[in-house]
């Protein structure tokens, strides 16, 4: 399916290869798609996808990049042509990266994004509760995340950080089961966040929004002219697009909300997922596409940017997010400043 500028190929032994200036997809060796290349940005493969050498060859000498993910949305990973981008950005992100004092104040800035705008997810579950108790549960779980950002200043080390977001993201998992709706809870029950495989429905359907936050997040640094491999809140590692894996925090909560509107207006049951061999919970085929398309279509939702104050579409905030990155990187702005849910 395709979706803005974005190919996304869900299907299982789907085959796809260049045809002349088109992607030619195949399943059984039936045609059940064609897409003109210019029309094309980049292609994400879910699962057991086959493409041919010459459609590789071809997508990296037009800058068109190929993703691609595991059956669960996991991030395998990516073909792209030559680097491009601005060489001193990138000699100023690597300078910085080296700085404890100012990498220490990006990564408290990407936390402090993501703890305030889990903190809005609960408090509007605690406003729309149809039970009482539901919604002072959801209060008190908010009053622990408040006491979360009032803590940050004096993490003095990115081990300290790291600590006081696990224990947020605990507590703000623990309280999100309640903005479940109440018939939907015991499919939907989650312990705690599991990834790697996910364990239960709730975190197969967050893993794999997260899998396309993650790409969106990734492409807007590298459009950005920033390097998504360094960053700052997460350790550096090899194949890990740590600085993708930053700018995506804030961004975590616009994929919760999703997925609990998915659940709640019944878009998404019991009946969507399969559970594999050692217990993965996976999120079948048909409702993949589903929420692929929900995910789109919330993307194009406008929204007024908070520091910009303009009207964009939301699709557009990670890459506003990583150019701001990029200001504050090479001392044009005193901090980077989050994207906060109003």
């Amino acid at each position: 399916m395709q979706v803005l500028n974005t190919l996304y190929v869900t299907t299982p032994e789907s085959y796809l290869h260049l045809e002349n200036d088109t992607v030619r997809i195949e399943v059984e060796h039936e045609t059940r798609l064609r897409v003109p290349l210019h029309h094309v940005g980049t292609v994400v493969c879910f699962g057991n996808v086959m493409l041919s050498t010459p459609l590789m060859h071809r997508l990296a000498d037009s800058g068109i990049g190929l993703v691609l993910l595991d059956g669960h949305g996991r991030f395998k990973a990516r073909l792209e042509g030559p680097v491009s981008g601005n060489v001193l950005l990138r000699q100023a992100q690597y300078e910085r990266s080296r700085d404890p004092t100012f990498a220490l104040g990006i990564a408290r800035c990407c936390v402090a994004g993501k703890i305030k705008n889990a903190r809005q997810v609960l408090l509007r579950g605690a406003r729309e509760a149809k039970d009482a108790a539901d919604g002072a549960s959801l209060g008190r779980s908010a009053d622990d995340l408040a006491a979360a950002l009032r803590a940050l200043p004096g993490a003095n080390d990115l081990d300290a950080l790291r600590g006081l977001e696990g224990e947020a993201a605990r507590q703000y998992f623990a309280g999100l089961r309640l903005v479940v709706r109440a018939d939907a809870r015991e499919t939907f029950r989650m312990d705690g966040r599991t990834r790697r495989p996910p364990r239960d429905r709730m975190n197969a359907l967050l893993s794999f929004l997260y899998s396309m936050l993650m790409n969106d997040c990734r492409s807007a640094a590298e459009a950005a002219g920033l390097d998504p491999q360094v960053g700052f809140l997460h350790a550096l590692r090899p194949g890990r697009a740590a600085l993708a894996l930053d700018l995506m925090e804030e961004f975590r909560a616009i994929a919760d909300r999703l997925a609990l509107t998915l659940i709640n207006r019944g878009q998404i049951g019991a009946n969507d997922f399969v559970e594999r061999e050692g217990g993965a919970v996976l999120l079948e085929g048909d409702a993949r596409k589903a929420v692929v398309v929900a995910w789109q279509e919330r993307k194009q939702e406008e929204l007024t940017h908070p520091l910009l104050e303009q009207t964009v579409p939301l699709g557009v905030v990670p890459l506003i997010q990583a150019r701001l990155l990029a200001r504050s990187l090479r001392g044009e702005m005193p901090e980077y400043l989050p994207f906060v849910i109003r």
